[in-house]
Parts: C-alpha cells; sequence; structure tokens
C-alpha cells in the first residue's frame, strides 16, 4: 500500500539522531558520542543535585540517563571514558564546607528494572560465587529512601564527624548540622573502637509540608522547596545550623564504612545491631531468602508506597552473608552484591501524527515517531523511537495510530504498542524508505555471515552524502578525537553548505587558502544559531582575532597523539578504546594502516595479528579493513596526512604491581575461585585479561583440564602458571 502523506517528512542527521538512536543499532562511533553527550548532561544534573540540592531532570528521566548510558557501556566496553557516570558517585565538591575523605569509598548502586533484572542479578552473584542453583543464598530487601546520604564516624563511642557523600571519596563535613538530627546517636555503648555509620538523612511528606508553609510566612521573597528530598539536602548543607535545627530532619541508618573490628556476619544482623546501638532502622526491612522473596516484597512495598510518611524510589536488594560480599567486592561506581529495583515507568496514550528518518554519521537510518504532545512521567513527551524497520513491522505502527508511549531503559521513551481498537480505517502500512532521503542513494540492509539481514538499514551514499559527511567533519574536530577549538557544530555545517570544507583535510588548508583570497573567512560570523549574526539588520564580519585563534588552533593539531587521529577518521567500530588499542599495538599510523590495507586477505598474518589484540574481534577488525579498502578513504586519508603527522605511540610504564599491563589469559577449570573472580581480581591488579593466546600473551593460567589454550602457549614460549602458583605470584 501506499505510503501516508503525512510520514513524508524526513530530516537530515544532526546531534538528534545519535540521541534518538536505539543502542542496539548503534556503531562505535555513534556509542562514543553518545557517551560524551551523556556524560556531560548527567555531570550537569549531579552538580545541580549534589551541589545546589535542586534537580534540573526528574528522578524517572536521570534513571533512564543512566540506564541508557549503561546499556551502550555493556555493548560498548572499550569505549567508556574516563569521565564516565558509571565510574563516579556525585558530583565534584562546592566549596562551602570544609572537605573529608571517606576511609571507604561511599558508592552508588546499580540498578534493576524488571523482574528478569533481578533474576539475572541472582543468577549473577551465583555464577560468582560458584554457587549451584540449590545453594543457600540469601538477601535483605530495604526501600530505597530518596534523601541526602551521609557518613558518621564514632571513634570509642562517640561521634567525631559527619559527612555527605559528596563525589564517593570524598564529602563535605557538614557535623554541626548533623548533631541536630535527634535520630543520630551523639554516643555509642559497645561499639567498636572506630565505626561508621551510614545512611540517609530525609524529610517525612507532613514536616515537608509544613516547612514550604513557613517559608511562605518567614521566606515570601524564597521559592518553596520542590520536594522532600531537596527540603532535607538544603537544611542540612546550611552554613549556619541554627537553621539546620530548625528543620525536621530523620535519619535511617542502613550500612557502614571503616571499622576496627566486624560487627556482624550477615547484613541483617548488622542492621539489628544498628538499632540496638539506638539508630532509626527502616521497618520494611525484610531478609529473603529466594528470588521469589524478593520480589514479593518488592511489591507489597510497591504496594504500600502511597501510605508510606517518605519518598521511595524503588527496594535495595543486597546479599546478606557479609563474607559473600566480601568476595563479591566492587566494580567501577558498584557493589556487585547489592542492587536497587527502580518502580516501573510510567507510561501513557498519545497519537502518532508522523514518522521521520534521521540519517547519522555512519548512513544509519533511524526512524522517530513524532507525537500528540503528551506528560510520561512528569516529562512533556513529543518524539520517539521506533527503533528499526522491523520493529516497526512487528507492532504494525501506522501514521494516526493511538500509541502507548513509555520511559524506561533509554532516554528517548519508547513506543510500546497500538491501540488498535482506536485505528482509523484508512490508516496506511508505513513504508520505510529504500532510498536516503538526503542524497538519494540507496539504502540496504547488509548481511551477516549467516545470511541475517542487518537490523539497520544504511545509506549508502558515504562521503557524498552530506548528512554523513558534516557528522564526520563535526566528529574529526570533536573534543575526544581532534580537539580543535573554534570549529564547533555550527561552524562546521556553515563550512560545509558554503563549500569552504568538505573533507578533513580542507581544514588544514583554511589558512593558506584565506591569505591567497581563495575564501573569506571575514565575510560574518555566526550567532548561536549557526545564522549570520545581524547588527542594525546587517551582518557581523568575524573578528582578526577569532580567524587567529582558529588558526593558532589547527596548527596545534598538526602532529595529534595517535589514538586522537585513528579515532578522528570515523571509522565504523572504532571508538576512543579501540583506537587505542591499535595506537598500542601498531605504534604508527603507517603502520597501522598497511596492517588494514593487508588484513583483508583472510590468510594474512597481519588478519591474525589484528584479531590476537585483546578488546578487537571480528566486528571492529572487519571496520578497518573495509575502510581501508575504499579508494575515496584512502585518497582522504592520503590528503590529510600531507597536511598531519600524527604522533608515535610511545607505551607508558607502570609498576602498580607485578602484572600491571601484562596480559594475561584463564584456560581450564579453576578450583579455588570462579573465572569472573579470577578475572575480575586481575584487572584490580592492573593486568588485561584476553580470551585467547597470541604472541603478545605475557601469562597463561591454566586449570584443570587446560587444552589447545595450554600448547599453543607452549609452543609460544608464553610463561604458564597453575591457579595456586599466579595466586602466589599476585599476592
Amino acid at each position: 500500500m501506499a505510503q501516508a502523506s503525512p510520514s513524508k517528512k524526513i530530516q537530515p542527521a544532526d546531534e538528534a539522531s545519535i540521541k534518538t538512536m536505539p543502542v542496539d543499532q548503534m556503531s562505535a562511533d555513534d556509542a562514543a558520542a553518545e557517551l560524551m553527550r551523556l556524560a556531560k548532561i548527567i555531570g550537569e544534573a549531579d552538580k545541580a543535585y549534589y551541589q545546589d540540592d535542586a534537580s534540573t531532570i526528574i528522578d524517572a528521566e536521570y534513571d533512564d540517563l543512566r540506564r541508557r548510558n549503561l546499556l551502550i557501556e555493556e555493548r560498548f566496553p572499550k569505549l567508556i571514558r574516563d569521565d564516565s557516570p558509571s565510574k563516579r558517585v556525585g558530583a565534584p565538591l562546592s566549596t562551602k564546607f570544609p572537605k573529608i575523605r571517606h576511609a571507604v569509598p561511599m558508592l552508588s548502586l546499580d540498578n534493576a528494572f524488571d523482574d528478569e533484572d533481578v533474576m539475572e542479578f541472582a543468577s549473577r552473584v551465583r555464577r560468582f560465587l560458584g554457587l549451584e542453583d540449590d545453594a543457600d543464598l540469601a538477601f535483605t530487601a530495604e526501600p530505597k529512601i530518596d534523601g541526602l546520604s551521609a557518613n558518621l564516624r564514632y571513634e570509642k563511642g562517640t561521634l567525631i564527624h559527619g559527612v555527605t557523600r559528596g563525589d564517593g571519596n570524598e564529602g563535605e563535613d557538614v557535623t554541626s548540622n548533623l548533631l541536630t538530627i535527634d535520630e543520630i546517636p551523639k554516643h555509642l555503648d559497645n561499639a567498636p573502637d572506630i565505626l561508621e555509620i551510614r545512611g540517609e538523612v530525609y524529610m517525612s511528606h507532613t514536616d515537608f509540608i509544613d516547612v514550604n508553609k513557613q517559608r511562605a510566612i518567614n521566606d515570601p521573597d524564597k521559592p518553596q522547596f520542590a520536594n522532600p528530598r531537596n527540603a532535607a539536602a538544603g537544611s542540612l548543607r546550611q552554613l549556619d545550623s541554627a537553621i539546620t535545627r530548625q528543620r525536621p530532619l530523620k535519619f535511617f541508618a542502613y550500612s557502614w564504612g571503616e571499622t576496627s573490628s566486624p560487627i556482624a556476619k550477615t547484613q541483617f544482623k548488622a542492621i539489628e545491631k544498628m538499632a540496638n546501638w539506638g539508630f532509626s532502622t527502616n521497618p520494611q526491612t525484610a531478609l529473603c531468602n529466594s528470588v521469589e522473596d524478593l520480589i514479593a516484597h518488592y511489591q507489597s512495598i510497591n504496594d504500600a508506597r502511597s501510605t508510606l510518611p517518605y519518598d521511595i524510589d524503588g527496594v535495595v536488594y543486597k546479599v546478606d552473608r557479609l563474607d559473600y560480599q566480601a568476595r563479591l567486592g566492587f566494580v567501577s561506581r558498584a557493589p556487585r552484591w547489592a542492587i536497587a529495583h527502580k518502580f516501573a515507568a510510567e507510561r501513557a496514550v498519545t497519537q502518532l501524527l508522523a514518522i521521520d528518518i534521521q540519517v547519522g554519521r555512519t548512513g544509519a537510518m533511524t526512524p522517530v515517531a513524532r507525537l500528540q504532545p503528551v506528560t510520561v512521567g512528569g516529562v512533556v513527551v513529543s518524539n520517539a523511537t521506533l527503533h528499526n524497520q522491523d520493529e516497526i513491522e512487528r507492532k504494525d505502527i501506522r501514521i494516526g495510530d493511538s500509541v502507548i508511549v513509555q520511559r524506561a531503559g533509554d532516554v528517548i521513551p519508547q513506543v510500546v504498542e497500538v491501540v488498535k481498537d482506536k485505528r482509523a480505517k484508512s490508516a496506511a502500512v508505513y513504508q520505510f524508505p529504500e532510498t536516503c532521503p538526503v542524497c538519494n542513494s540507496v539504502a540496504i540492509r547488509a548481511q551477516n555471515a549467516k545470511g541475517e539481514l542487518d537490523a539497520v538499514r544504511r545509506c549508502t551514499g558515504g562521503l557524498i552524502c552530506p548528512a554523513q559527511a558534516v557528522e564526520r567533519l563535526k566528529h574529526f574536530v570533536a573534543r575526544k578525537t581532534l580537539d580543535i577549538e573554534g570549529l564547533g557544530i555550527k561552524q562546521i555545517e556553515s563550512f560545509y553548505e558554503q563549500g569552504i570544507i568538505s573533507q578533513p583535510a580542507d581544514i588544514y588548508t583554511l589558512e593558506e587558502r584565506q591569505t591567497s583570497g581563495e575564501i573569506d573567512l571575514y565575510t560574518y560570523k555566526l550567532d548561536k544559531d549557526g545564522n549570520p549574526a545581524l547588527k542594525d539588520g546587517k551582518p557581523q564580519a568575524t573578528n582578526q582575532k577569532s580567524i587567529e585563534n582558529l588558526f593558532k588552533a589547527i596548527k596545534e593539531r598538526r602532529s595529534p597523539p595517535l589514538y586522537r587521529f585513528i579515532h578522528a577518521l570515523g571509522i565504523r567500530h572504532i571508538g576512543e578504546t579501540n583506537a587505542r588499542l591499535f595506537a598500542e599495538n601498531y605504534g604508527s599510523f603507517a603502520d597501522f594502516q598497511k596492517a588494514g590495507e593487508r588484513a583483508a586477505d583472510p590468510e594474512a598474518s597481519e588478519r591474525e595479528t589484528m584479531l590476537s589484540i585483546d578488546g578487537v574481534g571480528e566486528l571492529v577488525a572487519l571496520g578497518v579493513i573495509e575502510f581501508f579498502r575504499e579508494d575515496h578513504n584512502k585518497d582522504a586519508v592520503a590528503r590529510l596526512l600531507e597536511k598531519v603527522d600524527p604522533a608515535p605511540f610511545v607505551r607508558e610504564q607502570g609498576n602498580d604491581s607485578p602484572v600491571t599491563g601484562k596480559i594475561v589469559v584463564f584456560t581450564g577449570k579453576l578450583e579455588l575461585m570462579t573465572r569472573d573472580e579470577a578475572k575480575a581480581r586481575a584487572t584490580r591488579l592492573g593486568a588485561k585479561v584476553a580470551g585467547s593466546v597470541s604472541g603478545k600473551t605475557d601469562i597463561l593460567i591454566a586449570g584443570e583440564g587446560a587444552g589447545s589454550k595450554l600448547k599453543k602457549a607452549e609452543s609460544l614460549g608464553v610463561s604458564v602458571m597453575t591457579e595456586a602458583e599466579w595466586l602466589a605470584f599476585i599476592e
């Protein structure tokens, strides 16, 4: 059937094409760009939340942002950024209070969004510990209070200081304010000489209403507190503790930091011990002996949520045995032994007005639903992802349909399903375009080695497609690649439209062409929207200083680090982390390019060498091979290398542990710990864990039943250790 006319609205790619792209359709480059965007947004939200006691986005949207970041990092683990939200707790500290470093970091929690996530969490714990399915494994379950975390340090029973979570490693000293809270004991009897109690400072619903009433009377010019959490955080972080004393703050204890001696053998018994010391502990905390018990308790708390006197946003599950917690340890910003089961996302019904196709830098064509604006979870939603062609066909989504929209797991809302009993008889089946809406090139769905169609339809236009060309240029000058100051998104778009820049090499000839009179960069400057800046109705000329600064920035990037240069080329599946791997393993761009060209031969040794790099699989290698197979790419690189000389990679020596920087491989059955536990421990010590043996492998740890990997290691002269020898070596 013919496509309904409203769906013909088409948009070229821009930042939204990645922002709305489903994670399972992302290339490595798309993922890197989105991770950079998410790090910025989440960082700003964290600063507002932790420093300014203000929420710039609602909790559900914040959870969605973190969830999307996590999904991308799980799919592209080599792209995890140094400033990733998954590595960070809280935000950089303000200068209002003295700082105190936590003896034990105050980490955050990973999230579960449905029952399947909870079951996977329990299975993951069992796999890590090597427990059979029928082995006893108990958990505690407690409401997740929406307040402000605090750490209380007692020495010889006396409260010495109280500190906020801060950035997880260092917090703000708010001792005088915490001393005003009646539910925090000032002295403990029969406590370890050193004991840190952790919990949540919060404000009840009734007290929150009263505080806002008093604020309206006493400080009518000041805004009302937005919610109990903001009121509690703002009260605790007052410079004048007399103001804090006037605010009815409460405290629930639920955990601990440094202790000079153990306080219990289980989480549940530790909570009971805290209650005996005089702390308030949550009466909704329960000991559960199965996943089914956890989910049942979660449902009972969810059902009672509206009757609770305080705000909660989920239920926290923790492995009960503390010796198991110690073995499980931590990953990045969160413990392996705990997870927060968040409450379900809200849904709403609205009308689908049109379907737009957005073209990304790699040619991926992503369908986006344009919706009649509707409020979902406190946020007005007007766009939703439709994922891909198969998803539209599977759900039978048509223009004009009434659809159910939810916000969960992705930043961009999802169309869950069609309300078919409201469908108009005239609604036509949507026909996904088979040509690019920007350059009109053929759009194809490639087949994998198994003959299965790729979920994504891609434009074949490559560099001739303006959507891809402009996005590639933006990527080339971005902060994580060449980082050329003065060439922002709007500037690149303007230069491309004027024909000033069409390929990366053109950037390095700007000064030469300006001097010769071939181009005139002084004609006008741009406003924030990328249009000519006007004054009295006339375009304003760009000032000379701006142009000089641009030329200077370009000169400073004529010898970029090798990994940045590789990353900047926009090779499919090559993000910052993979670019670093190639830089480390090849040392120079000439060797990298030579390997990429020769690896096109499946029998070539260069292909085997590339695939032996820890973290480089078939998909990544294929991205390099395909890039250097195209003559237009090699021509563009050749032009670029006439102006740019990437700096060779120089390896930094580390000495943190005997295995720092070593590539290790585990094979066979391990007896003293599980494979996951062994890998985690090696990684913590700075080793790189690989899945296969190659000439670059430093150590092979051979367990019972070691086979082909052991033989290959012996033939290559790789150092081989038993599990016991390995443990003795690293200890």
